[in-house]
């Protein structure tokens, strides 16, 4: 049995204007998805990380690609992503680096809501930065 897949429209709700530079929404509704790709968290490959002391721009880069590569694993780009959350131990570290995420989302027209927060440590301790992300198309 084939699957057909319709293309989806994604409606983005902003009701405010602050985050518009933001590249993010405060919602996104998708009516009648045919396929939702929910991503766990995406972190810098082990071979990739620096146990010493993390490097944001890097951690940041490493984990979009490994993002990306799954989405493109499944037939998804990050254009279909609507919902990305952000888990860091340095909000101030990756903010400094923002604008490396900002490139990221536009190339894609990539527009999802979501999360920044702050934690004490991620599943592997050298490490500052994991992506989580939900997709649909």
């Amino acid at each position: 049995m084939e699957t057909v897949l319709f293309p989806v429209k994604k409606t983005v709700i902003n009701p405010w204007a602050f985050q518009d530079n933001l590249a993010f929404a405060q919602a996104s509704e998708v009516p009648f998805s045919a396929a939702t790709l929910y991503c766990s968290g995406k972190e810098t490959p082990k071979e990739k990380s620096n146990v010493s002391g993390g490097n944001m721009s890097e951690e940041i880069h490493n984990a979009f690609d490994k993002l990306e590569a799954e989405l493109r694993n499944k037939g998804y780009t990050l254009s279909d992503v609507v919902r990305l959350n952000f888990y860091t131990t340095s909000v101030d570290a990756f903010l400094d680096e923002y604008e490396i995420v900002l490139k990221r989302l536009k190339e894609f027209n990539c527009v999802p809501s979501s999360t920044l927060t702050e934690v004490r440590t991620l599943a592997s301790p050298s490490l500052m930065l994991e992506l989580e992300a939900t997709a649909a198309r």
